[in-house]
C-alpha cells in the first residue's frame, strides 16, 4: 500500500468517525433536551461514545504534557495540567488539550454547537442580551481568537478517591457561550462510587437550588455555563449557575469537558 493510499484511507476513516458522532448527537431528542435545560439547567443526552471510545480517551490522560512533548519532537497532547488542591479548586487534576484537538473531541464539539446554538439564542432573547454566536463553531472561534481568547479550553479530568471539584464557572474572558457539555468516561458503581455532577442555581430573592446527576458512561450532560433565564414577577431574570463534582468515594473517575469558547 502506498503512502498516498494509506493517507487517503486514514482520512476516510476519520471522516466516517466524525460523521458517526455527528449522527449520534443529531439523533437525540433536542426538543426534550431544550425543555429540560429550560426547566432544570442541565440535561443528559443518549449514549454518544462506546465503552472502548471512553477508555481510549481516558488513556490519553497519561500522555506527556507540552514540555515533554516538545523535547521529544512530538506534538504535545496537552497544553497544561492543573492540580486542583494547589489552586484551592477542590482535589484532583485536569488537563487542557492542546490544538489540534483529538479527533473525537473536535468532532463532538462541532456536532453539538448547532443544536446548542438554538437554546443559546433563545436565552439571549429572553434576557434581552446580544447573541454574538454565528451559525458555525469555526466562525465563533474566530471571534474568540480576535478577542484574544486563543487557547484550547477542552478538558480531560481525573478524580481519585477523596477528590472533588468546587462549585465554579468555566469562563475565560468576555467571549462566553452559555452552554457546555461533560461526557462520562467511566461507569459509576463499577469504576468509581460517589462523584455525582453538581449544579447549583441561585434563585432571585430565594434560597439556591441544587441538582445532582449521575453521569452515565459515554453519555453527555449539557449544562449552563454562567446563568440562564428564569421566570420572575417582572418577566425573565438571569439565574446564576455554578457546577462541580461531589466527593469520589472510591475508584477513579474520568470525564471529558467540552467548552464552546476558547481561553
Amino acid at each position: 500500500m502506498t503512502t498516498t493510499t494509506t493517507a487517503t484511507t486514514t482520512t476516510t476513516k476519520r471522516h466516517a468517525r466524525a460523521a458517526t458522532l455527528a449522527q449520534r448527537v443529531a439523533a437525540a431528542d433536542w426538543t426534550a433536551l431544550a425543555e429540560e435545560l429550560n426547566t432544570v439547567g442541565c440535561a443528559v443526552t443518549p449514549r454518544l461514545l462506546s465503552p472502548a471510545d471512553c477508555r481510549a480517551l481516558s488513556a490519553l490522560y497519561d500522555e506527556p504534557a507540552s514540555d515533554h512533548g516538545a523535547a521529544s519532537g512530538n506534538r504535545a497532547r496537552f497544553r497544561s495540567t492543573i492540580d486542583m488542591a494547589r489552586h484551592r479548586f477542590g482535589s484532583g487534576q485536569y488537563r487542557y488539550f492542546a490544538d489540534p484537538l483529538p479527533e473525537p473531541v473536535q468532532a463532538l464539539r462541532e456536532a453539538f454547537y448547532p443544536h446548542l446554538l438554538k437554546t443559546a439564542r433563545d436565552w439571549a432573547d429572553k434576557l434581552g442580551r446580544p447573541a454574538p454566536w454565528p451559525d458555525t463553531l469555526e466562525e465563533w472561534l474566530t471571534l474568540c481568537h480576535e478577542a484574544g481568547q486563543t487557547k484550547s479550553a477542552q478538558i480531560l479530568l481525573r478524580y481519585g478517591e477523596g477528590d472533588w471539584n468546587a462549585l465554579h464557572r468555566d469562563i475565560f474572558g468576555e467571549m462566553v457561550f452559555p452552554l457546555q457539555v461533560v461526557i462520562g468516561l467511566d461507569e459509576q458503581g463499577t469504576d468509581y462510587t460517589g462523584g455525582e455532577f453538581l449544579l447549583v442555581e441561585q434563585r432571585p430573592r430565594a434560597q439556591s437550588r441544587g441538582t445532582t446527576t449521575v453521569l452515565p458512561q459515554g453519555h453527555g450532560l449539557i449544562f449552563t455555563t454562567r446563568d440562564r433565564p428564569v421566570r420572575s414577577a417582572r418577566g425573565w431574570s438571569a439565574g446564576p449557575v455554578r457546577h462541580g463534582v461531589s466527593t469520589v468515594r472510591s475508584g477513579r473517575r474520568h470525564s471529558l469537558g467540552l467548552v464552546f469558547h476558547d481561553a
